[in-house]
């Protein structure tokens, strides 16, 4: 009785094992189907893709301010999400929904917690109290490690490039009206940086406090 000799032809086990390239291949096209399976459907579930009652925009001022927020990397310690635990919703209210953000571009959910959770932040404390934590933490938290940002309160927002920014905005989304975008402009002008992210950090959280 003749044995025959297993084939080598077609997708082995052997073969993709000793076949450097064509694993690394295989490993991607099954990462990448997982990635579509599981981010897909978030595009057409609506409490992914709709804002809540009561949300709104950004004004001009709170979009500059969220632009210095950026810049000068808050979002390297601080969150803007409050996850679903017990631990989180005591100390700083109602956990996070994505249908809160969906104006933000990119939106600032993190788990980072060097410094507090900045969600719930928006009217916890008066437009004073910001302004001399961000111009000298340590005035109101003597054991903050947050660096000072004195130079602020020396920097006049760029009311030409606001109209741009909510233009760009709009079109991907966000219900600027024309309005809103032309007198943007004067609605920041003569403003600081430090006027400007205070009026971002009193906006956060409040449409679901």
């Amino acid at each position: 009785m003749t044995k025959k000799t297993p084939s080598n032809s077609g997708f082995t086990h052997e073969k993709v094992e000793t076949n450097n390239l064509l694993m690394i291949v295989l490993i991607l096209v099954v990462v990448a189907i997982g990635g579509l399976v599981e981010i897909v459907p978030l595009f057409f579930q609506k409490s992914t893709t709709e804002p809540i009652q009561g949300l709104k925009p950004h004004t001009a001022l709170q979009l500059a301010g969220r632009d210095v927020y950026l810049r000068e990397g808050c979002y390297n310690c601080h969150s803007q999400m409050i996850r679903p635990f017990r631990s989180e919703t005591l100390r700083y209210g109602h956990y996070s929904v994505a249908g809160e953000f969906v104006y933000d571009h990119p939106f600032q959910w993190g788990s980072k917690r060097t410094g507090p959770d900045l969600h719930r932040v928006g009217g916890k404390y008066s437009d004073e109290w910001q302004r001399i934590h961000l111009n000298n933490p340590r005035d109101l938290v003597p054991e903050s490690n947050m660096p000072a940002y004195a130079w602020l309160d020396k920097n006049l927002v760029d009311a030409d490039a606001i109209p741009r920014r909510m233009r760009a905005l709009r079109q991907v989304g966000v219900p600027y009206s024309d309005e809103d975008i032309a007198r943007a402009s004067e609605d920041v002008r003569g403003k600081t940086e430090l006027d400007a992210t205070v009026a971002y950090l009193q906006s956060l959280g409040l449409a679901l406090k």
